[in-house]
């Protein structure tokens, strides 16, 4: 069992998708015992995972208890979504705006364009999962490409908040996967077609009006859940 940096990266995203599926429920006790051999690796990688996971707010530490599984983020939805309608609006514009720098020769930054050759791989892979009828696949997609978004607009502070509500945005984005999912991804090339454009106002606007679209539909998939209100 390897105690590598690779191991630990590799068993968060293995927890994190069980979380986010709900084959960890809010309030499981993440013994390291049991993960340890669970996802068949040694006790070391699994305590830090569970450190990562615990930024990304899908674990918590308990004094007594140890880590568990954080609540569901169904109650802290519609802040969530408010946070990403200001925040994501922002990274779209200051992606766009360094296109026009980089066309005035202002940015010569090399990840640029290793960053977008990313995305269009993502948003290809997102297509193919589609077409495909794999739409569990599409939350993690999805949130590879709004961090691909924030990488692009330059800014450590972006990515920084963004990194702090992944874990939830990608949980939120699951609950609603049936319905928002197919629908949102087309969604993505509008961004990305506005930022390419150098038409900050524009990404802007499509950013913001992405995630709104997923508040609406995600409250309205809630509303209709027995049990919801």
């Amino acid at each position: 069992m390897a105690d590598s940096h690779d191991a630990q990266l590799d068993v968060a995203a293995q927890i994190r998708t069980d979380i986010i599926k709900g084959k960890l429920e809010p309030g499981t006790k993440l013994r390291e015992v049991v993960l340890a051999e669970r996802y068949e690796v040694s006790r070391i990688p699994i305590r830090e995972a569970l450190r990562a996971l615990e930024a990304d707010g899908l674990v918590e530490s308990r004094k007594f208890s140890g880590s568990v599984v954080a609540p569901s983020p169904v109650e802290d939805a519609e802040d969530l979504f408010e946070i990403r309608i200001v925040l994501e609006s922002a990274t779209a514009k200051r992606a766009a705006r360094r296109v026009a720098e980089r066309t005035a020769g202002q940015d010569p930054d090399p990840r640029w364009a290793e960053i977008r050759e990313e995305i269009d791989a993502i948003l290809d892979a997102g297509d193919a999962v589609i077409e495909a009828e794999r739409y569990e696949d599409l939350a993690v997609l999805n949130m590879r490409f709004h961090f691909a978004v924030a990488e692009l607009s330059g800014s450590l502070s972006f990515i920084s908040l963004l990194r702090q509500i992944s874990g939830k945005i990608e949980w939120l984005y699951s609950l609603n996967l049936m319905r928002r999912g197919p629908q949102a991804w087309p969604e993505h090339r509008e961004i990305i077609a506005a930022i390419d454009a150098g038409q900050d106002a524009l990404a802007a606007e499509v950013m913001a009006r992405h995630v709104r679209r997923s508040r609406d539909s995600y409250f309205s998939t809630m509303s209709e859940r027995p049990g919801t209100t």
